[in-house]
């Protein structure tokens, strides 16, 4: 009886989690239904519209794949789970990434957080109680490479955040013991390397916590939507 009530916990909280994602992935399959496309003349109508929903839905992927490991990750009741739209990257951080040979030293580096050369978005930040650990990802597809500066970019980007990730957390009223910057590469094609970056298949171990049979069940569903909207219309 125990085992049965147990089981009907997780139907429920699965059921739960589907429901809150469900009205984002309709958004994005009603903004790919009514875009417009040009037909090309030897794809035709059929074709076109095809290829043209399909090159916008890659794009939007990646936004759906973040959307579903917040929410997921936010149901772990150790974690304190949230979405940066102002990360303020200060000068200093610039220099030293600019300066140094190396991104190791700096991954061990503290900086001071608060001056601002630029901001940047920051997809999903975590702190855990349990271990006091602060961390940052970012959300990528992970199923195609970037070039070297863009990789570079990439890089810059998650070593300065790294840098000013422990002060950062200070000034949201937290106290990390440990602070790191991840960029997530679900499909697992990795642009830079670990520890920054991490593939999906390792987001369980990562995390102690199941996020990755959750991510599956949205992905089902818009492939569901994707493929009735592109076959029939809608």
């Amino acid at each position: 009886m125990a085992s049965q009530i147990a089981a009907a916990s997780v139907i429920s909280e699965s059921d739960s989690y589907l429901e809150r994602l469900r009205p984002f992935v309709d958004d994005t399959i009603e903004k790919l239904g009514s875009a417009s496309f040009r037909e090309d003349p030897i794809a035709g109508r059929k074709y076109s519209r095809a290829t043209s929903i399909i090159s916008s839905a890659y794009k939007r992927h990646g936004a759906i794949l973040e959307m579903a490991l917040l929410e997921r990750l936010k149901e772990c009741a150790r974690l304190r789970v949230w979405t940066e739209d102002d990360f303020k990257l200060s000068h200093e951080s610039l220099n030293r990434a600019r300066v140094s040979e190396r991104i190791e030293p700096l991954l061990v580096t503290d900086l001071p957080y608060g001056d601002r050369e630029r901001s940047i978005r920051v997809d999903i930040i975590v702190y855990d109680e349990e271990d006091e650990s602060l961390r940052s990802y970012n959300v990528k597809r992970g199923n195609g490479s970037y070039d070297g500066g863009k990789r570079r970019m990439i890089q810059e980007d998650l070593v300065r955040t790294d840098m000013l990730l422990t002060d950062y957390g200070r000034v949201r009223g937290v106290a990390p013991a440990s602070s790191h910057a991840h960029i997530v590469f679900y499909y697992g094609l990795l642009s830079i390397q670990p520890p920054l970056a991490i593939a999906g298949t390792h987001l369980d171990p990562h995390f102690n916590f199941p996020v990755v049979d959750a991510i599956e069940r949205v992905n089902s569903y818009f492939v569901q939507r994707l493929h009735s909207l592109i076959e029939n219309g809608g």
